[in-house]
């Protein structure tokens, strides 16, 4: 099987933490031939200096809140056959790329999407999903574990999502990549849109997964309580004027602009905003809006021609283990399996309590992989609240449910 070279490209704002532990896993990516650029504010600038391995990476400085803008400069400067996006509050499964880009073998296919998991690492936030003529998603039933490559009808697109994505460079360039009309939030769904108008396959892979923290940023806090809706208004306005039947585009916006109000009502519920918030932020919502409306839909015009050689990763191959571990001992054997990674080995410590306790799995500070849970408890939630095993079948289940995006092997 031949594996094209591939340029994983991270857009980074105002988050240069999240940034840096995206990075970690990033750098332990189990893929031959891969690129990584990093477009990032002069924060995220900063801490991808400071990695160990940052004069392998190639460093795209840029401090314009517009997330399209800042992928197409990724694109200018990735030089692989595919790009590949993902978010920096995100971390990808070792084995991403080598299941997001193996369906790209069928030349049909323009676009590879995967899964994506939630903050507690277990529950996903995101599976298959298609675009209906207005552009909003609905769940598609495919396949659990094998790649589907997916022609939509007229008028209709596949969803991929943009902290988990891929497409081929000259598709890109063809399509003219993200348009900057979309400064936050569509833009991947428009260009999801001009694909499939195009008549471009997707595949949508769900053992490429990603993991995402949906970190704060300054349209939401960390606990996903919005700070601001002018960009999703703007959006959606954008959105309307490039994709929506004239007829259908008062009453979508009706129903968008009600389904807002409710999720901020929910949210005044919980305690999570202030009536006058609420308030607030429905008017930024309707000042986007009408932004939006008025917004230039200039496609961008991007060079054909990468703007530097490719700069390969000096990816390893690395062995990958799972280690036990208990709570007595865990303190102990997270710094054993730290030096274990930093001596280039892939560590998932899996440490078990005699509990029902929900388990949660997370890429430590160190690059470890480390799933805490109880004996008894779920991992899938979709499992009883209890149920009763040993230690070792407990670990062997844990084991076979992440061995192929993790690449695991016995330790």
């Amino acid at each position: 099987m031949t594996h094209p070279p591939v340029s994983v490209v991270i857009v980074s704002r105002d988050r240069p933490e999240a940034l840096r532990r995206c990075l970690l896993g990033v750098a332990q990516l189990q893929y031959p031939a891969f690129e990584i650029v990093v477009v990032g504010d002069p924060l995220g600038i900063k801490v991808a200096q400071g990695m160990p391995f940052a004069a392998d990476l190639k460093l795209v400085p840029f401090d314009v809140p517009n997330i399209s803008a800042a992928r197409n400069l990724g694109i200018v400067q990735a030089a692989g056959d595919i790009v590949a996006f993902i978010d920096d509050d995100a971390v990808p499964e070792p084995q991403w790329l080598r299941h997001l880009v193996a369906p790209a073998a069928q030349r049909d296919v323009a676009a590879m999407g995967g899964f994506v998991r939630g903050r507690n690492g277990i529950s996903f936030q995101w599976k298959a999903r298609s675009l209906d003529h207005l552009g909003e998603a609905h769940p598609l039933d495919l396949h659990q574990d094998l790649p589907t490559v997916l022609h939509p009808p007229k008028g209709h697109a596949i969803k991929t999502e943009g902290t988990n994505m891929a497409f081929r460079r000259d598709v890109l360039i063809e399509l003219g990549g993200f348009d900057p009309g979309f400064h936050y939030f569509l833009d991947e769904t428009d260009l999801n849109m001009r694909l499939a108008r195009a008549g471009h396959a997707t595949a949508l892979v769900p053992l490429a997964e990603v993991h995402h923290g949906f970190a704060a940023n300054r349209m939401r806090s960390a606990n996903r309580v919005p700070r601001d809706l002018y960009d999703i208004g703007a959006s959606w306005a954008v959105f309307q004027r490039k994709h929506v039947p004239a007829p259908e585009r008062d009453g979508q916006w009706r129903r968008l602009r009600a389904s807002e109000r409710q999720r901020l009502l929910r949210h005044l519920v919980s305690g999570g905003v202030e009536p006058q918030t609420v308030r607030r932020l429905l008017s930024r919502l309707d000042l986007g809006f009408a932004d939006g409306l008025k917004r230039d839909l200039t496609q961008a015009k991007l060079a054909a021609h990468p703007a530097e050689p490719f700069k390969a990763f000096p990816a390893r191959a690395r062995k990958s283990s799972a280690v036990s571990s208990r709570p007595l001992t865990f303190r102990k054997d997270v710094k054993t399996a730290a030096q274990r990674v930093k001596n280039g080995e892939i560590i998932t410590l899996i440490s078990l309590s005699f509990t029902a306790m929900y388990h949660h799995l997370s890429l430590n500070d160190a690059g470890v992989w480390v799933q805490r849970g109880g004996i008894f408890g779920k991992s899938d939630r979709k499992e009883p609240l209890f149920r009763m095993t040993t230690r070792s079948r407990r670990l062997e289940k844990e084991h076979r449910r992440v061995a192929r995006q993790r690449g695991l092997g016995k330790d």
